[in-house]
């Protein structure tokens, strides 16, 4: 594992211990693959960690407002085609990836 990929693991697991203990939030699905390390509300992935990077699920109009920002780069799950309300956020903006985890947090509670 390279220091980049160690630091970005340190980092989403602060996200995991912050974030964890609220009500409704589990990590995993208790399935392999995708999304068995991420963290879900009611079920559904809010936030993960893939190849370095935090992806978290927000309002679209938020995600192209990271993306116009130079904060995020769409999220592609490999369909060739980018995901409207998920956002990629790399090292870069490793300061802000805790307060986007809740924001992220946020907005999927209040969509059950």
């Amino acid at each position: 594992m390279d220091t980049k990929s160690a630091s970005a693991e340190k980092r989403f697991a602060r996200i995991v211990d912050a974030l964890s203990g609220d009500d409704g939030v589990t990590v995993g699905g208790g399935k392999r693959g995708f999304g068995s390390d991420a963290l879900q509300v009611n079920g559904k992935i809010f936030a993960m960690l893939r190849r370095g990077a935090l992806v978290v699920k927000l309002p679209a109009a938020r995600v192209a407002e990271l993306i116009s920002a130079g904060v995020a780069t769409p999220f592609d799950a490999g369909k060739g085609r980018p995901m409207r309300e998920w956002a990629t956020l790399d090292e870069r903006a490793g300061r802000r990836w805790l307060s986007l985890g809740r924001e992220a947090l946020a907005y999927n509670r209040s969509r059950d």
